[in-house]
């Protein structure tokens, strides 16, 4: 396979809503080059890009896959991304090394929700983007309102580089960067480039005027030529399009159909000679803080942004070559943990297919097989180079389930299952609770998890069942309360003694010292799970000997961990042992644990005890025009609203919610505002639970008793 300098490779990804025609797009891409002799389709399973069985029995995509084309000389790496947002993780990892991103929109709809979604991303990034208006030849073509659409998602830094006509009942596209109008027969493929006809003479100047002046705004010798001539030549133009996209202030906007290949090839052309290459980005700054060269010359770093696990070949890494040269059989260092890795093997990937490649070069896109301790976001480079690449940052998950295996046997199964699936997608998180004993997965809605139930039963041949996170309650106490509890047990020889007596009051940080009480010692217990113990020794005159305080306090320990509420953490009390007795020879360490759990338990049910519930600050961004459900929805789940923002067309409504009652939060706020609502949350703190569902909660304990 020819190898490319790095003027010569571009690196583009198909992004766009779900069924605006990207896989589709790229079929076209690869059947115009000759890398393919027939263009598969997404409904006849047998596209390059969607070969897995789930997207095969989906109906759409659901990975990112890499594939590749040659078109005049350059070679032009292409990513095809899902177009729905439970796969962000797969599209934003495209972004991340793609020079040029081609966002593909359904000409009957224009900008949907998923393509307001994945624009947050690109402009997070800022990296040129070419708007491609799709299925021109559709009958529900809106071509005007698509194009508004996209100045309402930019601003008017969208430019149109075509338009579509029928003419004599053909598909045409007016060109007005060639001023050419491309005529097309009913099959598609090469078209006829003729003179643009006279009824269009004038629309076309026109915009071919906006275009030259967009062109020469980017660069100030063009900007002079301009003014001098009054015109740009095509190249001028060419070279101020491509500026004015490095300067993110030019969004070119083409039409096409991707289906029956009518403006594919000229959108390749496009990509080729004027779509900014790895050569034309700025170079990068390390989480160093140095500067990654990318030029073939310097030392080889590596950037991992796509891993796939395959039963019959393991570990398949995805890479994007970010500074100089990698051959095969190269020794490179993972930055993250150290390791030495053996790229025994190179490869251009086109969906499954594995092209052999010797050596990669700096701007290029490749695959390697089975290294074994590299990951997602991970960067390898030379032992001495100390370069690592900013990782991608993956947004928040959304939904919450406790997962098991069906069968028990299969539990180990299961998390090993489980962590290939989050080492291929890192916007899956795996966690274990101790105190729910539970294993929890987090994902990016309820299609996401379909799919991970998917890849578990056809993968990795394990059945799960998917629940209701148990929620981590908290109980506490509202007043103060004494006990006093004797531990006497006779069975022969030595038996066994202890009487405890102490006094509980709920603490809080900074509050004076426990009043009437001779205060012999004190121990703060920072409790693992959150707030205090704090233990007072109040023993006068030797009635309990100090060796036994510290099992007392085990013994209160042991309550705290399953309180007798609804058996969860009990935190935030302190607690005075003030008096007891003990038998020289009965006495010992078990019996004070005993008294000591048993006089807490008592006095902890006498105090006013109350379960506290976790709260999560939780900031929704809804549109305007949707506020009055999303707020009505708010209420309904107990949240408390402590401030509304705007920001472009949206509100932003800062809320404090019980964690317990957004349980479906994501899944009914898309629902309400199709997809347009976005959420995140983060942990705020522990507040009393009402009394009515306190009481609900205490009782349902007490059945399964």
């Amino acid at each position: 396979m020819k190898i490319y300098d790095d003027k010569h490779i571009k690196n583009v990804v198909f992004v766009g809503a779900h069924n605006s025609g990207k896989t589709t797009l790229a079929e076209t891409m690869l059947f115009e080059a000759g890398l393919i002799n027939r263009r598969g389709t997404v409904e006849g399973k047998n596209t390059v890009a969607d070969y897995h069985e789930i997207e095969h029995e989906k109906g759409n995509s659901v990975f990112a896959t890499p594939l590749h084309t040659e078109w005049r000389n350059y070679k032009i790496n292409i990513i095809d991304t899902p177009g729905l947002d439970d796969y962000i993780g797969e599209i934003i990892s495209s972004i991340r090394v793609a020079d040029t991103i081609v966002t593909v929109l359904n000409g009957q709809y224009g900008v949907e929700v998923g393509t307001e979604i994945i624009w947050n991303y690109i402009n997070k990034y800022h990296k040129p983007t070419v708007f491609v208006i799709n299925q021109i030849d559709h009958p529900g073509l809106n071509f005007e309102n698509s194009f508004k659409s996209i100045t309402s998602l930019v601003g008017n830094n969208a430019v149109k580089i075509q338009y579509p006509l029928i003419v004599d009942g053909a598909q045409c596209i007016i060109d007005v960067l060639k001023m050419k109008m491309y005529k097309f027969s009913s099959e598609g493929g090469k078209p006829q480039k003729l003179s643009i006809p006279d009824d269009q003479k004038e629309t076309a100047n026109v915009l071919h005027n906006e275009l030259v002046e967009k062109a020469a705004e980017n660069d100030e010798e063009l900007m002079e030529l301009f003014f001098e001539k009054g015109t740009l030549s095509e190249d001028e133009m060419r070279k101020g399009i491509k500026a004015g996209m490095l300067n993110y202030d030019l969004f070119p906007v083409f039409c096409m159909s991707a289906l029956n290949d009518m403006g594919s090839g000229r959108l390749m052309g496009f990509i080729d000679n004027v779509a900014p290459s790895a050569g034309d980005l700025k170079s990068e700054q390390s989480v160093e803080g140095k500067e990654i060269i990318p030029e073939k010359d310097k030392t080889p770093v590596l950037f991992v942004f796509k891993t796939v696990h395959q039963p019959n070949l393991g570990q398949i890494t995805f890479f994007k070559v970010k500074s100089g040269e990698v051959k095969v059989n190269d020794k490179l260092v993972n930055q993250r943990n150290g390791e030495m890795e053996v790229l025994n093997q190179l490869f251009i990937m086109d969906g499954k297919e594995r092209n052999p490649v010797q050596k990669l070069t700096v701007g290029d896109i490749g695959a390697t097989l089975k290294l074994k301790y590299t990951e997602t976001n991970d960067t390898l480079s030379s032992q001495d180079s100390q370069l690592t690449v900013k990782p991608i940052q993956y947004p928040q998950t959304r939904i919450r389930r406790a997962v098991f295996a069906e069968n028990s046997k299969d539990e180990e199964k299961l998390s090993d299952a489980l962590k290939k699936i989050r080492s291929q997608d890192p916007t899956v998180e795996i966690t274990f609770s101790n105190e729910s004993r539970q294993m929890i997965l987090a994902c990016q809605g309820e299609l996401h998890l379909n799919t991970i139930d998917w890849l578990l039963k056809n993968i990795y041949g394990v059945d799960a069942r998917f629940e209701r996170p148990k929620i981590s309650f908290r109980e506490t106490i509202q007043r103060a309360a004494a006990s006093n509890y004797r531990h006497k047990k006779q069975s022969g020889g030595s038996g066994q003694f202890a009487e405890v007596h102490l006094k509980i009051e709920p603490w809080k940080e900074g509050m004076p010292e426990p009043e009437g009480f001779n205060i012999r010692g004190k121990e703060e217990v920072d409790l693992p799970w959150g707030g205090k113990l704090v233990f007072y020794n109040c023993i006068v005159g030797g009635v309990i000997d100090q060796r036994y305080l510290p099992s007392i306090m085990k013994g209160i320990l042991e309550v705290m961990e399953e309180g007798p509420l609804t058996g969860s953490y009990i935190r935030d009390v302190r607690v005075m042992v003030y008096d007891g007795k003990m038998h020289s020879v009965d006495s010992n360490d078990i019996s004070f644990k005993i008294a000591g759990a048993h006089a807490f338990k008592e006095a902890f049910l006498n105090a006013n005890p109350k379960l506290l519930e976790p709260t999560l600050n939780l900031t929704v961004k809804v549109p305007e025009d949707m506020v009055g459900n999303v707020m009505t929805e708010l209420q309904t789940r107990r949240a408390i609203i402590q401030g509304i923002e705007s920001s472009d067309h949206h509100q932003i409504l800062k809320c404090i919610a019980p964690e317990a009652a957004l349980y479906g939060f994501s899944t009914d706020l898309r629902s309400q505002t199709k997809g347009r609502a976005t959420f995140k949350t983060q942990f705020n703190g522990y507040q009393a639970v009402p009394p009515n569902i306190q009481n609900e909660l205490v009782n349902k304990k007490e059945l399964v008793k």
